[in-house]
């Protein structure tokens, strides 16, 4: 007996949705679309997906704003090793943004994150240090912290650092490096190191101004990318 051709249904492969497919329709403000791309990678597992769509609802953009479901995405993101969602964790934490505020949680975060080398959560972490704000504060720990952002090219992190160490707090007072580092912030518009620099500049000989100068241009550099979720 011969057997008849068998017919073969017709396949119709489903496009295939990328995470790269989501952040382009953000780029082109999309956002429904983004959210309709992220929403699945999201509740599949993936991290990037899920940090994302944490920055969706935190800036309220193609879904209603909601803290709590930002920090929820966020979270999720940040168990999974995604640094700049455990920064936003620690922020949000710190702050009590769609969470109950616990600065020592929001710090143990912050530490994490900042230990994967982001930049963002070593300032924020110093912050909380510098102050002692709701953890013991280590002027120290925040000076060394403000520095790794700052060699990073995070201009509040050199603000910062030269406000450190035109006062001596946490490190050795140095009118030299104070000026430099005021001098790179001050050049990218943080107006607070612009007013710090010109009381240093006001204490130094004509010497100091000229190494200080010398170790601006020598750590004049273009900043590492930092992450654009927002908090």
């Amino acid at each position: 007996m011969t057997l008849a051709p068998m017919t073969l249904a017709p396949v119709t492969l489903a496009p295939v949705t990328t995470l790269a497919a989501g952040v382009a329709a953000f780029e082109a403000r999309a956002y429904d679309r983004a959210w309709a791309v992220f929403r699945p990678l999201a509740e599949a597992g993936d991290p990037e997906a899920q940090a994302w769509l944490g920055a969706l609802y935190a800036g309220g953009t193609g879904v209603p704003a909601s803290l709590a479901q930002a920090f929820a995405w966020y979270r999720r993101a940040a168990e999974q090793g995604h640094g700049p969602a455990a920064t936003n964790v620690g922020a949000m934490l710190a702050m009590g943004q769609g969470v109950a505020q616990d600065r020592a949680e929001g710090a143990r975060w912050l530490e994490r994150a900042a230990a994967s080398g982001d930049v963002l959560a070593a300032y924020n972490l110093a912050t909380l240090l510098a102050k002692g704000d709701g953890l013991p504060a280590d002027p120290a720990r925040a000076a060394t912290l403000y520095r790794s952002a700052a060699e990073a090219g995070h201009y509040p992190s050199q603000a910062r650092l030269g406000h450190l160490y035109a006062h001596g707090i946490g490190l050795e007072q140095d009118r030299i490096e104070a000026f430099a580092w005021l001098s790179l912030a001050a050049g990218h518009g943080v107006g607070t190191a612009l007013t710090a620099l010109e009381a240093v500049i006001g204490e130094m000989s004509a010497d100091e101004k000229r190494q200080g100068a010398a170790r601006a241009q020598a750590r004049r550099t273009e900043p590492g990318r930092i992450a654009p979720i927002p908090a």
